[in-house]
């Protein structure tokens, strides 16, 4: 017997809503460019972003059983986060679970196996985050941990990180550094839009970037018309 419990704090919806107003670079860069997933796991198509509590679960490859399992459980706002064992050769979620998701207000999907009916899935606008597109069926044969820590595209998640997935990638944020993170990625966006509107005002990268003792210390001479 595989005894599993639901049960795991979640942020506070207030905090997830302030981290998903931010990029998943800018959150990678404003905690210490930590916490990014493999950059393998894209979403199947580029307008998809999702914010949300992570709600974890354990498959073995080719194997949805236990994918099936945590959509049935996930609570509304989630974002289900499989790990299968970086498996290319699945398609182990579709069309029909992102209706199942999607009845069920579930916020997204990150998994480190395949996915398809993509096109479905665009049209359904689920967000879905896949290590792969395939084809290929998959069985239901084994049980397995949900609701545990899991490794997906070589982070620790546990269940109650925040998850931000957009077009650029995904990103997790431990639980009880989400609100840190999300004052220093607000920090990092006005430093960002300081560098910008200088950039406009004429100054150049080598002068808002400092650059010019860091290239002389490399040895680099630039000879100028």
């Amino acid at each position: 017997m595989i005894r599993v419990s639901t049960k795991f704090d979640r942020p506070a919806p207030e905090l997830v809503e302030r981290l998903g107003a931010y990029s998943s670079a800018t959150i990678h860069e404003a905690q210490g460019r930590l916490g990014a997933l493999d950059s393998t796991i894209k979403p199947v198509d580029h307008s998809m972003s999702v914010c949300g509590p992570a709600f974890t679960v354990q498959c073995a490859p080719r194997d949805n059983l236990m994918l099936q399992t945590a959509i049935a459980y996930a609570r509304p706002g989630d974002v289900i986060v499989v790990s299968a064992g970086a498996y290319r050769e699945a398609g182990s979620f579709g069309d029909v679970l992102a209706n199942a998701c999607q009845a069920k207000e579930i916020a997204g999907l990150v998994t480190d196996t395949g996915v398809r009916d993509t096109e479905d899935l665009r049209a359904l606008g689920f967000p879905v985050f896949s290590y792969s597109v395939c084809i290929k069926g998959t069985v239901k044969e084994t049980v397995g941990p949900m609701c545990e820590p899991v490794t997906v595209g070589g982070q620790l998640v546990r269940p109650g990180d925040v998850i931000r997935a957009d077009a650029d990638g995904v990103v997790v944020v431990r639980r009880e550094d989400a609100a840190e993170v999300a004052v220093a990625s607000q920090e990092r966006v006005d430093a960002e839009e300081g560098y910008i509107s200088a950039y406009r005002a004429g100054s150049t990268v080598i002068d808002i970037c400092k650059l010019t003792p860091l290239l002389a210390a490399k040895g680099l001479v630039i000879d100028e018309e």
